[in-house]
């Protein structure tokens, strides 16, 4: 039997930001759900047909502040989350990840999970833009077309050297 829809989602994170090499980055465990479900419920999404997960995405809500410190590269992504606090009012979204599986892409799921999950955030939170950390040529193309659907601005974070 093959792998579950649940387990093909995590090896395709795994492949796309390779967590395990990169320290820096945010490793989503049980505990970090946890923390964002407690930042927003918004911020976990997925599409299942019934099989399991076909597609996820993962939308970090964050301040200005923080928003700024990470496109600057002073701090990591696993720091940005880390800082972000609870029951603030949060004015940025960090786009963090969106995945689906390949017989699922190109039919508007994670943009339509984004959308809704970032429609459902504004209801709570005063949301001035967007950013993200582009790891393929889709995920900025995604990134820009639901920034120009939702009408905020959107900043890319680049990687020094």
């Amino acid at each position: 039997m093959g792998k579950s829809n649940f387990e093909r989602l995590v090896q395709l994170a795994d492949e796309v930001f390779e967590v395990r090499n990169d320290p820096d980055q945010l490793d989503v465990n049980p505990e970090v759900l946890e923390k964002l479900r407690k930042i927003h419920p918004s911020t976990i999404s997925d599409y299942d047909e019934g099989e399991g997960p076909v597609a996820w995405i993962l939308l970090i809500p964050t301040t200005i502040k923080l928003m700024k410190q990470f496109l600057n590269n002073e701090i990591t992504e696993k720091q940005l989350f880390e800082r972000t606090p609870l029951g603030t009012a949060y004015e940025s979204i960090y786009l963090c990840s969106a995945l689906v599986l390949e017989e699922y892409r190109r039919k508007g799921i994670a943009k339509k999970l984004s959308f809704q999950a970032i429609e459902n955030i504004r209801k709570d939170h005063q949301i001035n833009c967007l950013f993200y950390w582009p790891f393929t040529e889709e995920g900025e193309f995604a990134a820009e077309n639901l920034a120009k659907s939702v009408g905020l601005p959107l900043y890319k974070f680049e990687v020094l050297g």
